[in-house]
């Protein structure tokens, strides 16, 4: 059994009156893909929001490797290197060109040289077919082209855990699969993969564990074949069926 790398202990998370996060626990190993599903407003891109650092929790724990990150003693600048992101709408910078957007972290938050990290750069971008865009600007590619690149600067940054937060939610039926190919290729390589996605044929493919949520709370968790054949409750019943499943 691989070791724990990340463990949620009990978290809770509120905006004004409103529970957004009640009570959430679980834990994630290494080499392990979890995907999260349930339905919009459940509280799962604030769940990632807060593993990454981007909001703050008011009750429970984080660890990564046996340490609390969460907390207001945290080091952000530091987790997000080790546990990276990449959003649904890409944070690419406009004014950049694709090499300098994945390039500009590892120089200056890593202090790595400029040779060292676009020799890492131009390697990810062959793998994913888009090195011949790496002088482009983010305008001038599509939004598949564009959430490939950011998965490629999150990966230049070394991360022990990506967090992938609806990533395909924004883009053309066609462009989603370019994405999920990166992503399935990064689950049979045994990367440590956190995965918020409404698309069931990936998660049911890619994802080693899946947990439900609704309504800020776990519902139910386990294997991927179980969920989708045995749900355990009915509102996970209800939800696989609106999804056609």
């Amino acid at each position: 059994m691989e070791q724990k790398i990340l463990e949620i202990r009990n978290i809770k998370k509120t905006f004004g009156e409103h529970v957004v996060l009640n009570d959430i626990s679980f834990d994630i190993r290494q080499g392990e893909v979890v995907v999260i599903l349930g339905p919009s407003g459940c509280g799962k891109s604030t769940l990632l929001r807060c593993i990454n650092g981007l909001e703050e929790i008011e009750e429970g724990e984080i660890l990564f490797r046996g340490s609390v990150i969460s907390g207001k003693i945290r080091k952000h600048h530091e987790i997000r290197q080790k546990i990276g992101m990449v959003f649904q709408n890409y944070e690419l910078f406009p004014h950049m060109t694709i090499l300098k957007n994945i390039t500009l972290a590892p120089q200056k938050v890593q202090g790595r040289s400029r040779q060292e990290a676009e020799k890492e750069a131009e390697t990810l971008l062959k793998r994913i077919g888009l090195l011949d865009k790496k002088n482009a600007y983010p305008r001038q590619l599509s939004g598949g082209q564009r959430q490939r690149t950011a998965i490629v600067r999150a990966l230049c940054m070394h991360p022990e855990i990506m967090l992938f937060d609806e990533v395909t939610a924004s883009l053309d039926p066609e462009m989603v699969y370019e994405v999920l190919d990166v992503m399935m290729e990064m689950a049979k390589a045994g990367r440590t993969m956190v995965i918020v996605t409404h698309e069931m044929q990936f998660a049911r493919a890619a994802a080693d564990r899946i947990i439900f949520m609704d309504q800020g709370k776990i519902l139910e968790e386990g294997r991927p074949e179980d969920f989708f054949r045995r749900p355990k409750t009915e509102r996970a019943g209800q939800f696989l069926q609106k999804m056609h499943i």
